[in-house]
């Protein structure tokens, strides 16, 4: 049955011993590195969870070719504060897992997190999987590559305590909903388009919001400050969204005679003006009304009472609050973290990773190859075999 809550785990508990992982992510414009301990007693500790970001000037997307660079520049640097930050060697741990990719042609019942993420940029993607396949030859350590998308969820949940949520994944190339059942994750709806973060993105680079620490943070700022709700296309279709016609009408407002970039017109008591902040405001308000209407159609769907944010969008106050409002008019729960585990990040990686390691699953090297062309559509065929 979907939806059906999770009481018990294959994993061994207690464990017969601590275990150890070093995750790596890089997929799109963060380098991260993260250190993950599962205890005998079955908890779980965090120590250490380090990223750097390529930040390009306002205006500017980041290029794969410069990103893959940004990724070699500080691999090594942040690994090593890794390690020390987490006081263990790199001998000590039992696997090193990384976001990876691999053939399409695999067999079901033996498709675990050994699948790429998706989408994500080549380039990147690749950079990191040459560390992770460089320390595990180095140091003798076993490799396990990560469903980028089942890293997210599975530190979320985590960290959370959620036990039966639906998941609204939202990140730069991901908006995704998703729920578990019969050892898969399966999705409800999704982004018929472009993704909520790139909608977000593209338009902090037309109104040439800054980039540091994301465009998307900044958006949020900026929308705190607006007045004014701008009409806008509302475009969802069952358990699915479309988001790029969206993003064309709100430019279409930065070429408005009543645009005024800088807002001092309004100070004049000149209420006829539409300001970056109103258009921020606006598209937050409708795209996140969106993903509010169809999170609660999945939620009715499968039966559940809790919601999971995850992905780096997921960090955003104010679709939280908008999804609390309707999950406690429904008698649920909205579950979410802070931007050290919903931005991309390392520990997430080490999470799934561990994880998988625990229940025997590896990456042979001659496997640990990567692409972007195949990623959470398919998550139905992924067995998440530590969940019953």
């Amino acid at each position: 049955m979907l939806g059906q809550l999770r009481r018990k785990t294959p994993l061994p508990a207690p464990a017969e011993r601590p275990y150890l992982a070093l995750g790596l992510e890089g997929s799109a414009n963060k380098f991260g590195a993260g250190v993950i301990k599962h205890s005998e007693d079955g908890s779980t500790s965090v120590l250490s969870n380090i990223r750097h970001t390529y930040i390009t000037p306002p205006g500017e997307g980041f290029q794969p070719r410069d990103t893959a660079l940004h990724h070699r520049e500080w691999a090594l640097k942040i690994i090593k504060q890794c390690l020390v930050q987490a006081d263990v060697s790199i001998h000590d741990l039992d696997c090193i897992c990384y976001t990876k990719g691999e053939s399409l042609k695999f067999d079901l019942f033996k498709a675990i997190l050994t699948t790429p993420k998706g989408p994500g940029m080549g380039a990147p993607l690749q950079s990191v999987a040459i560390v992770a396949r460089m320390l595990a030859l180095m140091f003798d350590k076993p490799l396990v590559g990560v469903n980028h998308c089942v890293g997210h969820i599975e530190m979320g949940r985590e960290i959370t305590g959620a036990q039966n949520p639906v998941v609204l994944y939202v990140s730069g190339g991901n908006t995704q909903v998703i729920a578990y059942s019969r050892q898969c994750y399966r999705i409800f709806g999704e982004t018929l388009d472009i993704a909520v973060g790139n909608c977000l993105d593209r338009f902090a680079r037309v109104i040439d919001l800054s980039n540091d620490p994301s465009p998307g943070y900044n958006i949020e700022q900026e929308a705190k400050r607006g007045k004014r709700l701008l009409p806008l296309p509302y475009a969802t279709k069952g358990m699915d969204v479309s988001l790029s016609g969206i993003l064309t009408s709100v430019e279409a407002y930065t070429m408005d005679k009543r645009f005024c970039q800088d807002g001092k017109l309004r100070e004049n008591n000149n209420d006829d003006i539409i300001t970056p902040a109103d258009l921020c405001f606006s598209l937050q308000e409708t795209v996140f009304a969106m993903l509010v209407e169809i999170t609660e159609r999945a939620m009715a769907h499968i039966g559940s009472k809790e919601v999971l944010i995850v992905g780096g969008v997921g960090c955003n106050e104010r679709l939280q609050d908008m999804m609390g409002v309707m999950a406690k008019e429904r008698g649920g729960q909205v579950f979410a973290t802070d931007e050290r585990f919903c931005i991309d990040n390392g520990i997430m990686i080490a999470q799934a990773g561990l994880l998988a390691f625990r229940m025997g699953q590896t990456t042979p090297l001659a496997k640990s190859t990567c692409t972007q062309r195949f990623g959470s559509t398919d998550l139905t065929r992924l067995l998440i075999d530590w969940l019953w």
